[in-house]
């Protein structure tokens, strides 16, 4: 196998990767990511114990036992960007020994699940409430850099979507992935489930208009009517396709579950934001205690 160059795998003088900062054996199989750093100490606070605390620039990591199983928090920060750092760097700590600089002959999967913010599209999915993303559909343009291959199942949602949507020639290639069925089938009870939209902002590409005039102000509407079969789209945010497509790239395990803090059909948003997170984190640590 070839080496892989300084250049493209940076790792630090401590034997860290670059952006993580992070030494393979300082991460768990399992691997929650949040967007907010504050979110990190929000998990780890229910650990039994905490063995790993790193941090560089808005990554911050903590490595520690609920139970007897060991998992990891990290903050990603926000948008595709970020993701793209994240989970490339998560993989390449399982998958690519540091020493040789080579992609190791026995390939890891690890479990990536995201714990988050999002804003309903649906008006039965009120805030307060909680959706786990059967796909992540991308308008933000990341996994047309790789070579993701989109199933003949995949192509026609997408062309009805661009179709439904009119963002013909408004954004590039609209791109769909699905999160991890061992994974999703864990979070059924509570949960709303469906497709989750993933932008490359928070304002004009959520359809949110402040000053600047947007060129699709029908776009959340839109998204709101959209109907493939028995999908429907749930809620929008910033990071779950570009986590379900490198993840699936890569063969990771990956889900995103979030809380609901805005509707935008119903025009509300959560009076105690930050109690609804804490209630998820919650939820997904009984069930990852129990299940994962």
């Amino acid at each position: 196998m070839s080496r892989i160059a300084e250049s493209e795998l940076i790792i630090n003088n401590r034997g860290a990767i670059y952006h993580l900062d992070l030494r393979p054996e300082e991460i768990a199989d399992t691997v929650i990511t949040v967007g907010d750093p504050d979110r990190v100490h929000e998990v780890s606070k229910h650990f039994d114990s905490i063995e790993i605390k790193r941090q560089h620039r808005e990554f911050i990591t903590h490595t520690g036992k609920v139970g007897n199983k060991r998992l990891t928090v990290l903050s990603s920060g926000i948008g595709p960007d970020n993701i793209d750092i994240v989970i490339n760097e998560l993989d390449a700590l399982v998958n690519i020994d540091f020493k040789t600089r080579e992609i190791k002959k026995e390939l890891k999967s690890i479990n990536i699940i995201r714990i988050g913010t999002s804003g309903s599209l649906q008006a039965d999915i009120p805030v307060d409430h909680f959706v786990a993303s059967t796909h992540g559909l991308g308008v933000d343009n990341l996994l047309n850099f790789y070579r993701l291959e989109q199933n003949d199942e995949e192509q026609l949602l997408i062309q009805s979507f661009i179709t439904h949507t009119q963002v013909h020639g408004q954004i590039g290639n609209p791109y769909i992935s699905s999160g991890a069925g061992s994974l999703i089938k864990h979070f059924v009870k509570d949960f709303h489930q469906g497709i989750t939209v993933t932008c490359p902002g928070f304002y004009g590409p959520q359809g949110r208009v402040l000053r600047l005039g947007i060129k699709n102000p029908n776009f959340v509407n839109r998204l709101s009517d959209f109907r493939f079969g028995q999908h429907r789209i749930t809620n929008f945010e910033m990071e779950t396709s570009a986590i379900y497509g490198l993840g699936r790239l890569l063969g990771h395990n990956c889900l995103a579950i979030n809380a609901i803090v805005g509707n935008r059909v119903a025009k509300e948003f959560s009076k105690d934001g930050k109690a609804t997170v804490e209630k998820l984190i919650q939820k997904f640590l009984q069930i990852f205690s129990e299940n994962i």
